[in-house]
């Protein structure tokens, strides 16, 4: 059963030519009271949301090649007693610093992006910029900018002035990784039942080696170790449960020589490998030996989350049957969305016993950046949220609204910005207050009491708002136009505390 607010009849429900303008560099930095708001700002909604994406995606005129190339920059939108403030900075990376004196790219890219001159100038330079441009993290009472490949860039959460590099205290060793996907343990076996963060980080080499972190509210490191992972490792995110991490490992080929003489990218030379399995990786968190589980081919970007079971394990995914290959000179701009299968929501369950794990879809209609409440991570739980496309025909496309998945019953509940709007990633706030802590660590009332806030962009008028959804109803309680656009994001987190 599908519950639609609002429709559109077009065929297509998007223009492209207006998607496009929503990739575009924001060259200024603002600071300013949000006025023009549509609806009221429930007056419980108190803190701040945190967006990080790539915003400069030229330098003096000259493009990166593909978007995750551009250096990150921060948004933070606080909310207080019915007002809201935005102010966003870049993250002032050594990279960054660089490129902006000098007016030209320095530096190759992970997905094409090279320097001035073709080949001979680019190969053997093996050296890649931070661009701390993935997802923004309030822990321990700093904000990090986080990057899959390098540290994290401490930020000053008040101003979002970048305050330098990350090693928590020694632990994280100069040219050691601090991945993009974090997830909170609203409740840690590992800590005394404390909230703690838990990430992960993959180094390469001739052989790959898998790190997992955990740190607890002091943002301390209380857990460190490695593992060895066989074969060529592409891995964006992973899941975690009270007692495991999980991580699917997509079957790809990676063809270096084009890299190395300076023709490619390196994500230009990876392949996914439909004809081949793809592995589940479950290791214990508390250090233990990994099991690894071989599963039925598909490409996974995102959870949403996972539990554990009597049986074994329940994962929910973002999963795409195809993933293209990056092309040389495709412009990214150009993208023929018809032709591209869509990400569709998956329900994975891992049989321990005979190590099986069967998949099943739970929502057809394309989408990405999935999202649960914050005291559900690695628990049993009823409801997710994800960018959506408006149509629900299992074509590819844009995202253009927010959808709701009821996972005991199936009905999916979506609020749409089309024709002219297009989406990012939801994030969920609860209405009931977070514990001393200051997280999430329990649902006070029902699962889904609280709000759902996104960045939306209008290609009509080129620019970009905040939309407050109700997410019992998915009906809009607010519209926050800004005076400007925000080029596509990637992730954000929400803090309970306000900083303006």
């Amino acid at each position: 059963m599908t519950a639609q607010l609002t429709s559109t009849t077009p065929a297509l429900s998007y223009n492209q030519k207006e998607w496009k303008t929503g990739y575009r560099s924001l060259k200024e930095e603002f600071d300013y009271d949000i006025t023009d708001i549509e609806g009221e700002i429930p007056a419980e909604l108190h803190g701040t949301l945190f967006r990080n994406g790539p915003g400069m995606l030229d330098v003096n005129g000259e493009r990166v090649n593909h978007p995750f190339d551009g250096d990150g920059m921060i948004c933070a939108i606080s909310f207080d007693q019915g007002r809201a403030h935005f102010r966003n900075r870049y993250v002032r990376t050594e990279g960054f610093e660089a490129e902006q004196q000098a007016g030209k790219i320095l530096r190759r890219g992970v997905f094409g992006t090279q320097r001035s001159g073709g080949p001979l100038f680019n190969a053997f330079d093996f050296k890649l910029k931070n661009i701390a441009n993935t997802q923004v993290v309030y822990w321990g009472k700093k904000l990090l900018a986080l990057w899959e490949a390098a540290e994290p860039h401490r930020l000053d959460p008040a101003t979002l002035e970048t305050q330098g590099l990350e090693f928590f205290d020694g632990q994280l060793a100069k040219g050691e990784a601090f991945a993009a996907h974090p997830w909170i343990d609203p409740s840690s076996k590992f800590d005394e039942g404390r909230p703690t963060l838990v990430n992960f980080a993959i180094k390469a080499g001739v052989s790959f080696t898998l790190t997992l972190y955990e740190l607890n509210l002091e943002g301390e490191m209380i857990q460190k170790h490695d593992y060895p992972l066989p074969g060529f490792a592409f891995i964006h995110d992973f899941a975690v449960t009270p007692n495991y991490c999980i991580f699917f490992q997509n079957s790809v080929q990676f063809n270096p020589l084009p890299f190395v003489f300076g023709q490619k990218g390196a994500g230009e030379c990876i392949k996914f490998q439909p004809e081949k399995p793809t592995k589940l990786i479950v290791i214990p968190r508390g250090g233990g030996k990994p099991q690894t589980y071989e599963m039925d081919s598909g490409f996974v970007f995102h959870h949403a989350n996972a539990f554990e079971t009597e049986q074994g394990l329940t994962i929910d995914s973002v999963c795409y049957a195809d993933i293209p290959q990056l092309e040389v000179g495709l412009d990214f701009l150009d993208v023929d969305f018809q032709n591209l299968k869509p990400g569709e929501l998956w329900r994975f369950k891992l049989d321990r016993a005979s190590g099986k794990v069967e998949g099943e879809v739970k929502l057809s209609r394309c989408c990405e950046f999935p999202m649960v409440h914050p005291a559900l991570v690695g628990r049993e739980y009823r409801y997710t949220y994800l960018g959506a496309a408006d149509q629900a025909d299992g074509s590819n496309a844009p995202l253009q609204g927010i959808v709701k998945v009821d996972l005991q019953t199936g009905e999916e509940t979506l609020w749409s910005a089309a024709p002219a709007g297009y989406a990012n990633e939801p994030v969920f706030i609860p209405r009931a207050q977070p514990d001393a802590s200051g997280c999430y660590t329990q649902v006070d009332g029902a699962e889904d009491d609280g709000w759902l806030t996104a960045v939306i962009y209008d290609g009509k008028q080129e620019r970009s708002a905040i939309v407050i959804l109700d997410a019992r109803t998915m009906e809009q309680v607010a519209r926050l136009n800004l005076k400007h656009h925000v080029p596509y994001g990637l992730h954000g987190t929400f803090t309970p505390e306000v900083f303006r």
